[in-house]
């Protein structure tokens, strides 16, 4: 093969050999300033990142301290009616009191809830709402309804204890 290759080499022309070279030169050149012009340029947007992604750990770090000192802490006593009021200002605040048909505290830790007419994604936002609040929907009944959207639900939320 190298042999095929210095054949071929040699059977040019020394005009054609010079051009030949000054052309694969100027193609090198040329390759390498464009790879150290895109590296500088990726290097310019890396450099920018940093602070953002910076700032991202230390408040990763402040959550999980935060979060490690929360679970440490000793859980509060609730009375029965300490959920039920949470839920009803939940509900309040996320515009769903039209539709609550029914909220009574089993115990401490479980309520159970009744809705009518109340738009899926409205109830779906305020049961997200819930679990930030360590309150989890433990089951029920959803039904559909026949206007678009619309729902009839009947379930049970629980608090989220940690032991």
């Amino acid at each position: 093969m190298r042999a095929r290759i210095l054949k071929l080499w040699e059977s040019r022309a020394p005009r054609e050999r010079i051009s030949i070279a000054l052309l694969a030169i100027f193609l090198s050149v040329t390759l390498y300033l464009w790879l150290v012009v895109e590296a500088d340029r990726a290097r310019t947007q890396l450099r920018a990142s940093v602070p953002v992604l910076r700032a991202q750990s230390v408040r990763l770090e402040q959550q999980a301290s935060e979060h490690e000192s929360l679970r440490a802490a000793p859980p509060l006593a609730a009375s029965p009616d300490d959920l039920r009021t949470l839920m009803q200002t939940r509900i309040n605040a996320a515009g769903l009191s039209h539709a609550l048909v029914s909220l009574d505290a089993t115990d401490a830790n479980q309520v159970q809830v009744g809705f009518s007419a109340v738009p899926f994604a409205d109830w779906l936002n305020w049961v997200a709402a819930m679990q930030s609040q360590q309150v989890r929907f433990d089951g029920g009944r959803i039904e559909a309804l026949p206007e678009s959207g619309m729902v009839s639900v009947t379930g049970t939320f629980i608090r989220i204890t940690s032991h």
